[in-house]
């Protein structure tokens, strides 16, 4: 790919040469035959001009008017090669102005979308239309030297047209016509097409293109000939907004286009409607967006909407295909290398293409290399193991578990202190005590009070408290144990409060325990801790639990199965599981397990359900009775057993809904805002702007380099950054795009560009008039050429990078 890089460079400046000699040769030919007879050949020769060079708007005369042969050759070499620095010099300060451009049209703001459940979510969007912007500043950045040389000459020749303006803007249109659009052609990889996008659009601006043509030839040779009257001049003018006008019009689908022959379908999967016009072409979207689009119960779907969600599944897909490639990498490595995809495939803007091919060119490198470098030097540093805080003085006392759970028959319940942090060798008191809850002191449990001692060396302390067993149902019972006036000594003696301003040891949370008696006289009530609950289908294998309250009496076999809702079973987004659960005497709690199908969804919301069925008391004698008639005592046995019979809950049916994974969604949102191409062509300060001036980078395209090594820059690379380098240094000097959000770097270099404009006319004025051409014929081979060759490496790489033709015909209809 190296050598299809290089090759357009240096066959265009070849061929620029050989112009340039012949057009020389003439010049001398028409030198000598003005010796001999000055009107014959000046009448005879149209491309000849006159060798009374005219002073220009910036540059003098070179004195003496008749030079030697000798001076005359050194004269078109100075002039030639101070051409190609300034052209040097416009390109990279047009770099500088298209960045800004790129930052100004990339700004975004937020705006609220309605789901089809009724739901808003908050999104960004880009401010400038993509047809607007590409019509006017993008169409601005790249025809800014033609544009201003053509203005400089009208009021520096007071406001009489010159030859060398609107024959540069003739030549640089017929140049993008033909040359650039039958590079891009050529450059196309075998076996692969490229079609256009936004089809109207492109109707709509070819046909103003030919049109602009026809008022030109009518104000110029019909209505005034040889004049430009104000109405005329102000009429154009007024084209080019109605020009922008229809274009926005016929890409946002509105007035007449809307009520053209439509085809229904739909969307089955998020259950919209979508009008579309016919049966298009694949890979053509006739408009970009779909704008008469809404939800079947009457939600409208704005076209930002959809523009947001299609990037959305852009991205989705991205991190999908990444992951099944490299499974050993992790999300943070996924991540950076998706940015990097995503920025090399996206659609890319003019200004993008035209930023790389500059900085290609005049060895600056590949700015989305040198982005996804610079990022993945960020994140390192991020990621970087940072040394330990050092330890905290001031010792944290507090309950670790700060929940217990004990059948009623146990006895007494074991609490637990712990000290982390801070001294250890410090003898820490704390007081605690119970307090009651549902339960009560003297009849469910037994009042406590007293100190902990965690003497020096000791991390963690037990006490108890007991527990009071009964015969009677009833349902489960909770207190709590308080901890409180904590006390720091340095010995074995009687603990002081300490007045010091910064404590030793502090009670943290949580310091209050709380306890739960189980009642031991039922077989207990199975149950869901809730009836809905919400899982991250990244879960993988989710738990619930299933407790047994009031009562742990015997064993219980409690079978539970999953049931299909809006989500399906089968492996699709779960697994079917089913099976029972058997709860031994005195067991409490027991787990569920189900698989949950990870689809990594922007957007996910499904449901499906747990069901417990009836539990089954294992102990013979109380489930099964002989049938005849009981006796009192058998009766009276048979109403204990019903009573203690295991039964279900409040809870014995759970709905579990999928939601989408809130890192992965967040991953999401994260690489759509890194994907936008203003942070990789936009600057942030004077510092880094001057040491990207004085880098040599490596240029090359995005598919090179797959083994990940660096690619050291190629001697063309230090040869064009020697050349550029003064420009690069002195163009640093332009305020960042960051500030202003970029209207600061536009305006000082569209001013710069202005000033180079003037040079490079009086240059090419200059040159012509030495070498015996006309101003006309001189910007149209020479100033139009150099002008263009940024935009040519632009469309080519546009040819081969893009999805779509739009980008490389841009010069031509834009």
């Amino acid at each position: 790919m190296a050598w299809l890089s290089l090759q357009p460079v240096t066959s265009a400046f070849l061929h620029f040469g050989l112009v340039t000699f012949v057009l020389f040769l003439h010049g001398l030919q028409v030198d000598a035959g003005l010796t001999g007879d000055s009107t014959s050949s000046v009448q005879n020769s149209s491309c000849s001009g006159s060798f009374d060079c005219k002073e220009g708007v910036i540059l003098p005369i070179w004195y003496p008017e008749n030079p030697s042969l000798g001076d005359k050759i050194a004269r078109v070499i100075v002039y030639f090669v101070a051409l190609i620095y300034m052209f040097l010099g416009v390109s990279i300060i047009a770099d500088r102005f298209m960045a800004s451009i790129e930052v100004i049209t990339s700004q975004e703001k937020e705006i609220t979308i309605k789901k089809p459940n009724g739901e808003t979510t908050t999104t960004t969007i880009r401010i400038w239309n993509e047809t607007v912007s590409n019509l006017t500043l993008m169409a601005l950045g790249s025809s800014a030297p033609e544009i201003l040389l053509s203005l400089i000459e009208v009021c520096g020749h007071g406001f009489i047209a010159g030859d060398l303006g609107p024959s540069t803007i003739v030549g640089s249109a017929a140049f993008n016509m033909f040359i650039i659009i039958a590079i891009c052609v050529y450059v196309i990889p075998d076996g692969e097409t490229r079609k256009i996008k936004h089809l109207r659009v492109f109707f709509v601006t070819a046909a103003w293109s030919i049109f602009a043509y026809i008022w030109l030839y009518m104000i110029l040779a019909v209505f005034s000939p040889g004049v430009v009257q104000v109405w005329e001049g102000l009429l154009t003018l007024f084209f080019f907004p109605l020009c922008v006008l229809l274009a926005w019009i016929a890409d946002r689908r509105l007035l007449f286009y809307k009520y053209m022959h439509k085809k229904y379908r739909t969307d089955k999967h998020r259950g919209i409607i979508i009008e579309s016009e016919g049966d298009h072409p694949k890979g053509i979207e006739m408009d970009g967006k779909m704008m008469n689009s809404h939800f079947l119960d009457g939600n409208l779907v704005t076209v930002e909407g959809k523009e947001v969600d299609e990037s959305r599944k852009e991205m989705i897909r991205i991190l999908k295909d990444l992951k099944q490639k490299h499974p050993e990498k992790d999300l943070d490595q996924l991540v950076e290398m998706a940015n990097y995809y995503a920025l090399s495939h996206q659609q890319k803007s003019r200004a993008f293409y035209r930023i790389q091919a500059t900085r290609m060119m005049t060895g600056a490198g590949n700015i989305l290399k040198k982005h996804a470098a610079e990022q993945a030097k960020k994140s390192t540093s991020l990621h970087e193991v940072r040394p330990d805080e050092p330890e905290e003085f001031i010792s944290k006392i507090y309950f670790d578990p700060c929940s217990y759970q004990c059948l009623e028959n146990c006895g007494a319940v074991l609490l637990t202190v712990v000290r982390k942090g801070g001294d250890v060798s410090k003898t820490i008191y704390v007081d605690y005590k119970t307090e009651d809850g549902s339960a009560n002191a003297g009849a469910d449990y037994e009042f406590t009070e007293g100190t902990v001692v965690l003497k020096s060396g000791e991390t963690q302390k037990e006490f108890s408290v007991g527990i009071i067993d009964d015969d009677i149902f009833e349902e489960d019972e909770h207190f709590f144990v308080r901890l409180s006036n904590i006390r720091v000594v340095d010995s074995e003696e009687p603990p002081e409060l300490s007045n010091s301003p910064y404590p030793k040891a502090i009670l943290a949370s949580p310091c209050v325990a709380t306890v739960t008696i189980l009642d031991d006289d039922h077989a207990g009530i199975f149950t869901f801790e809730c009836d809905v609950i919400h899982v991250s289908e990244s879960i993988g294998v989710m738990e619930v639990k299933v407790l047994r309250t009031s009562g742990a009496r015997g064993t219980v076999i409690v079978p539970f199965r999953t049931v299909e809702g809006t989500a399906k079973g089968g492996g699709e987004d779960f697994e079917d599981t089913y099976g029972e659960l058997e709860f031994k005497n005195d067991e409490t709690v027991k787990t569920v397990r189900v698989k949950i199908v990870d689809e990594e969804e922007y957007e996910r919301q499904e449901n499906f359900f747990i069901a417990l069925g009836e539990p089954k008391w294992m102990e013979r004698g109380i489930s099964d009775v002989a049938e005849r008639k009981l006796t009192v005592e058998e009766e009276e046995a048979k109403r204990i057993a019903e009573m203690g019979k295991p039964i279900l809950g409040e809870h014995p049916k759970l709905e579990v809904i999928i939601e989408e994974s809130y890192e992965f969604k967040s991953t999401v949102d994260k690489l759509i805002k890194k994907t936008n191409l203003a942070l990789v062509v936009g600057t942030h300060s004077w510092r880094d702007q001057f040491m990207e001036a004085i880098t040599v980078s490596a240029a090359g395209d995005e598919d090179e380099d797959e083994s990940g090594e660096e690619r050291l820059p190629s001697c063309f690379d230090y040869v064009m950054h020697f050349l550029t380098v003064f420009w690069k240094v002195l163009f640093a000097c332009v305020p960042p795009t960051e500030y202003c959000n970029g209207w600061a770097c536009f305006v000082v270099s569209i001013l710069i560009i202005g000033m180079l404009t003037a040079v490079i006319g009086d240059l090419a004025s200059h040159f012509g008039c030495t070498i015996g051409l006309k101003d006309s014929v001189t910007a149209v081979i020479f100033v139009a050429f150099g002008t263009s060759v940024p935009d040519t490496f632009a469309s080519k790489a546009a040819a081969i990078q893009d999805m779509y033709a739009d980008a490389s015909i841009s010069n031509v209809t834009g």
